[in-house]
């Protein structure tokens, strides 16, 4: 069993190149059909995933043991659909895309304020498509997103030349804590800095909390830096719905400013009732209940 995130996701160049070619001249249904294949490789030759996986559907979820199984590869599947959507939205393609805004009105009213805003979500969905969402906002929302640099670069230099560049600014965790400065700058020009909180890698300091019946670490670093922010602090998900529609959920963390436990008690609950609508896609393919055991 996979026992922790190891910073990087697994593909290849090559893998992203098929689908490209068949997103840019066969359509999105062919896409959709390679990945049949892809998610039948997964499920039988990334076992450590594939047992992480079960672990979630069967204990975490309660699923019995034959749809657990037949839950692994649907989540292979709905995962495979979430990478091939934002390459074709990110081509010039969104029009193919139609999606519900569940909550836009928090945002507007935190933009509203003109003391910036902290989104935390999670590797679940597709948040990284938020992005050509917020457009339709009436607050102008320019979005800074905290994220390492750990991922291929050769996967990253590939997609810069076959999709357009985001509209987004990357605040890149730095061992120096300089990070720290960049978001307080973000948030003074009433930007909206977007953190996951889901993925804490073992060796740096972390919170423990229940989820989904059973105690899990979670990375200190967004929650203490955003209790202590004197910002609006929202949870924010964008989820896939059917084959062409995305449904993005807000809503407000409701906690006592400086009280990371707190903040992170209310983000469990938050991500435990959106994984109770969509529990196909949980994208932490690594033992989440034992990394810091």
């Amino acid at each position: 069993m996979l026992k922790e995130w190891r910073g990087k996701s697994r593909g290849t160049v090559l893998g992203y190149r098929i689908f490209v070619f068949c997103i840019k001249k066969l359509g999105l249904r062919s896409a959709y059909f390679v990945l049949y294949f892809v998610s039948f490789y997964f499920f039988f030759f990334a076992w450590g995933n594939t047992q992480s996986n079960y672990h979630y559907f069967r204990k975490r979820q309660q699923f019995s043991a034959f749809k657990s199984i037949i839950s692994i590869f649907k989540s292979y599947y709905v995962f495979g659909q979430t990478i091939i959507d934002k390459i074709a939205i990110s081509s010039g393609l969104r029009d193919k895309f139609t999606y519900h805004f569940d909550g836009g009105e928090l945002i507007n009213d935190t933009l509203k304020e003109k003391k910036g805003g902290i989104l935390i979500s999670a590797h679940v969905g597709n948040f990284e498509i938020a992005e050509y969402f917020f457009g339709e906002l009436e607050e102008k929302a320019a979005i800074n997103i905290l994220t390492t640099d750990s991922e291929h670069s050769d996967i990253k230099t590939y997609l810069e030349t076959v999709t357009n560049k985001p509209n987004v600014n990357f605040i890149y965790i730095q061992e120096d804590l300089s990070h720290v400065f960049e978001i307080n700058a973000a948030l003074a020009r009433n930007e909206l800095v977007c953190i996951t909180g889901d993925r804490y890698v073992k060796g740096s300091k972390y919170l423990a909390e229940l989820f989904l019946g059973e105690e899990a670490a979670f990375p200190a670093g967004p929650f203490l830096i955003s209790s202590r922010l004197r910002v609006p602090v929202l949870f924010v998900y964008v989820m896939k719905e059917t084959r062409t529609h995305y449904h993005l959920y807000t809503r407000m963390a409701d906690f006592k400013q400086r009280d990371a436990k707190a903040l992170l008690k209310e983000y469990t609950k938050s991500l435990s009732w959106i994984l109770g609508k969509y529990p196909l896609q949980w994208f932490n393919y690594f033992h989440f209940w034992s990394t810091h055991k």
